[in-house]
């Protein structure tokens, strides 16, 4: 069963120097109808303007991971890690116990254009710890490759929860299947394109909360960029409450 989130009914939010599109309720954007799916907690579909960005704020207890699009992404926190992340990269941070960071566009002239996600952690009050990886086109072209899970499996990166994230890119004849165990719930999300997922056309923005299906067959891709989450049985996190 699929049950669709068209990208026009997503949360907005315009700052000037930010436009946010905000998969669940976020920030300003309350609908209780939309506080996850399972341990799936945010995804923003963020543009950040040349010069700008989000100056340090501190989380606890969450797993936070970006993911460049379009241009570049600097990153800094309170563990001592500064990086810049770009199409490809993918940044991992476990706050645990708590750590305060800043997500800053270094560029002079081009804006960048990536996603936030959270997922609830399965430790609360783990020590704090921050990775990246590359992950290159080759990697994800017709295929999804398992970017993150909960051991770090074929080189991914650890993530503190029962949850798996794979990163495909599809276009013209290119096809995939991911099979889901019986007590298994996903979610699809479309960063960029459009892709036919069993037998539903997902578009640029669109995501879909999926329950009680074997697989999900990936086809027909117009330059589509996807993230695919397989989660826990579960409706919505207890996170917020």
């Amino acid at each position: 069963m699929f049950e669709i989130r068209h990208a026009n009914e997503r949360g907005r939010a315009e700052h000037g120097w930010l436009s946010s599109r905000h998969t669940f309720s976020f920030a300003n954007y309350y609908d209780p109808q939309q506080l996850g799916f399972s341990d799936l907690l945010v995804i923003n579909d963020d543009r950040v303007a040349p010069g700008q960005g989000f100056g340090k704020h501190p989380h606890r207890n969450v797993e936070i991971f970006s993911y460049v699009l379009d241009g570049a992404l600097e990153h800094k926190d309170t563990m001592g890690t500064g990086s810049i992340i770009r199409p490809g990269d993918i940044q991992l941070m476990s706050a645990g116990t708590g750590v305060a960071h800043s997500e800053f566009n270094p560029s002079a002239k081009e804006p960048v254009h990536f996603l936030q996600v959270w997922l609830a952690t399965a430790q609360a009050g783990a020590t704090p710890r921050y990775q990246q990886k590359t992950f290159s086109d080759a990697e994800k072209r017709g295929k999804l490759c398992l970017v993150i899970s909960p051991e770090g499996d074929n080189g991914s990166l650890e993530i503190l929860q029962d949850a798996r994230v794979y990163a495909g890119l599809f276009n013209g004849e290119e096809e995939a299947r991911l099979d889901l165990e019986s007590d298994r719930y996903a979610y699809v999300h479309v960063a960029r394109g459009s892709v036919t997922v069993n037998g539903i056309v997902l578009a640029e923005g669109d995501g879909a909360r999926v329950r009680k299906e074997p697989s999900l067959s990936f086809k027909d891709g117009r330059d589509a960029e996807v993230l695919v989450f397989d989660l826990r049985n579960l409706e919505v996190s207890d996170f917020w409450s």
